[in-house]
């Protein structure tokens, strides 16, 4: 099960996991992305949210992502989370907007 959703602002991305918590997702679930490194930081610590990281990337794409673009590690990252290639790059230029995009994922 996988849902995405785009929102403005941390605000929105705080409503919007406490929607996907109550639709039966853990916060170990659910993943924020923005485009700036320091504010997707920020705002994944602020709603204390998953981050992408070996496991859901695996090893030599994380370490790939040291010598990529932050469009190109952000795609992969959504990617590795079960978005499509090309819903990653849709998300990816929402991102550009200075969105933030919210996605929760859960085996079936």
């Amino acid at each position: 099960m996988l849902n995405v959703k785009v929102v403005e602002n941390g605000v929105q991305a705080k409503e919007t996991i406490e929607q996907f918590i109550r639709q039966g997702f853990t916060k170990d679930d659910i993943y924020l992305f923005a485009h700036g490194k320091d504010r997707s930081e920020h705002l994944t610590d602020a709603t204390d949210t998953n981050n992408v990281g070996i496991s859901e990337q695996g090893f030599f794409d994380k370490l790939s992502n040291v010598f990529r673009s932050r469009g190109d590690e952000l795609r992969s990252k959504m990617q590795s989370v079960g978005l499509s290639e090309a819903e990653a790059e849709q998300y990816e230029m929402e991102l550009d907007r200075g969105r933030v995009v919210v996605v929760a994922t859960k085996a079936a």
